[in-house]
């Protein structure tokens, strides 16, 4: 005899879907948590790895007793250098696309309006906003107080060294913790899960070799510490992660009203 199997109701795939964007955004939100205590437990991480980088010289003969001299090379190799400023526009180069894709997305009306494409494409920027321009240029930079690797006594610089989330370190501004170039890279890697199924084989590769340079390439400068780049990436699948499940929650309670 055949099971006739109850259809399930689009209230409850509502649900589902709502518990399901909550579920993964509070897993990266504990990973991220989880990392940062991690990093400052053990900062002899962040140091080794800066140090991997770095290849120290020669002090003059003026230098201070313990005063540690050198520089990280691959700082000052041309094609680096040109690929870091191609890479760091990446972010806002996307945005731009999106935001024509959306403008034309709004043109349309009645059959022809994807509202499922334009509420997508309306939370990605959204997160872009919040995450890497806000909670991270905005907040954690201006604040954290985290010298960069090249700033500190370990790597030429003077100033001593603080780990990841203590906030007590001397710089003024725009400083190490936590990355914007990486927190915007994470946020051009959120961008494969909309792909059209069909381009996905093709520009999911690209995406994500760039926006996984991106931070390797901070982190090889000296400008960033494995933390900040780790961090400051994963922050932006964080908040995209919370936009979206902050924008499902909502319309649940709305429909369900």
């Amino acid at each position: 005899m055949k099971t006739i199997l109850p259809a399930t109701t689009p209230a409850v795939l509502r649900d589902a879907l709502s518990r399901r964007s909550v579920v993964r955004a509070l897993a990266l939100f504990a990973l991220w948590w989880l990392l940062l205590f991690a990093f400052y437990a053990f900062p002899e991480v962040d140091i080794a790895v800066a140090r991997a980088f770095f290849v120290a010289t020669a002090c003059p003969e003026s230098h201070t007793a313990g005063q540690v001299c050198g520089s990280f090379p691959y700082a000052q190799e041309d094609i680096f250098i040109f690929l870091r400023k191609v890479f760091f526009y990446v972010p806002s180069a996307t945005a731009l696309v999106l935001l024509w894709i959306l403008i034309r997305c709004l043109q349309h009306h009645g059959a022809t309006y994807d509202a499922v494409k334009v509420r997508r494409i309306s939370l990605s920027l959204l997160a872009l906003f919040i995450g890497p321009y806000v909670l991270v240029n905005l907040v954690l930079k201006s604040f954290s107080g985290r010298p960069r690797p090249y700033q500190t006594d370990l790597f030429g610089g003077n100033l001593p060294f603080t780990p990841a989330g203590s906030f007590t370190g001397q710089c003024d501004n725009n400083c190490s913790f936590v990355s914007g170039e990486a927190a915007g890279a994470g946020w051009v890697a959120c961008i494969i899960l909309f792909l059209p199924p069909h381009l996905r084989p093709v520009l999911a590769p690209p995406i994500l070799a760039v926006s996984l340079v991106t931070p390797a390439l901070r982190l090889s400068f000296g400008g960033h510490y494995l933390s900040d780049v780790t961090l400051g990436w994963l922050s932006s699948l964080v908040v995209y992660a919370a936009v979206f499940a902050v924008f499902e929650i909502t319309r649940t309670r709305k429909i369900q009203r």
